[in-house]
């Protein structure tokens, strides 16, 4: 399975907090915003807006006299129970997300040839999706799966889609796979891949990729129609909020 090269914001975001969290890594006893703008030569008003995130996310501590160390998300990252630490941290990552932009936030990858839900993070106030036809079977009509087809090769999507037929799930859904096709290979990488109503009748949806490496992910979000005005919003902030998430499958 290939892979297109299709970066977006939250990408290079996470160029630049490696950047960041390698070199506060050289100085032990941590260091100054203002010289890591100048070592690492970016903006202090942009580098302003990564430290908060680190900080937040605990990749980074700030020290009482000022200045940053290394936090304790990134040792975790680093140690024997990455996996444990990984799992919690993005779990944690959508919950936050969730009450962010007050939807059930989901963590999805494309592994093995299918479609797969990682975590998600709903409530009362933000219910998910009623996975009423599971998720394996359903890329062509959900957010989700088609924005982890939009990550692959044309044929990788051809592969896909010959195990999996598009069938007609509501009265929305694209059934025609070669209209199927020429909507995944225009998807603009900077535009969330949306779900209106195509899956299940009563819910919209939106989904942003999360690619690092070889690791095909998304994060997505499920609204009730009735709140499909805050669909835009809500997935603009989704994509805003994404660089955590990205930068603990980089760690």
């Amino acid at each position: 399975m290939a892979l297109e090269h299709r970066q977006v914001a939250p990408v290079y975001a996470v160029q630049h907090a490696l950047r960041v969290l390698e070199t506060v890594d050289k100085h032990r006893n941590g260091v100054t915003a203002e010289q890591l703008a100048r070592e690492i030569g970016v903006p202090i008003g942009y580098l302003g807006q990564l430290l908060a995130m680190l900080n937040r996310e605990r990749y980074l501590n700030a020290l009482p006299g000022g200045g940053y160390a290394v936090g304790e998300s990134l040792v975790l990252l680093g140690s024997a129970s990455r996996d444990l630490a990984l799992g919690e941290k993005i779990k944690k990552i959508l919950m936050t997300l969730r009450d962010e932009v007050g939807a059930a936030v989901y963590f999805s990858r494309y592994d093995d040839g299918e479609v797969k839900i990682i975590d998600f993070a709903d409530g009362p106030e933000a219910p998910k999706v009623n996975e009423w036809v599971d998720f394996r079977f359903a890329a062509h009509a959900s957010a989700v799966g088609k924005c982890l087809l939009t990550q692959l090769d044309h044929n990788g999507r051809r592969d896909h889609l010959s195990r999996h037929k598009t069938v007609r799930l509501t009265s929305k859904t694209t059934i025609s796979e070669k209209l199927l096709l020429t909507k995944l290979e225009s998807q603009p990488a900077s535009t969330p891949t949306l779900d209106l109503q195509e899956y299940a009748i009563g819910t919209v949806c939106a989904a942003i990729p999360i690619t690092v490496g070889k690791t095909v992910g998304c994060l997505a979000l499920s609204l009730p129609v009735t709140q499909a005005h805050r669909l835009k919003g809500a997935a603009d902030t989704l994509n805003e909020r994404a660089a955590p998430v990205l930068l603990s499958l980089t760690l």
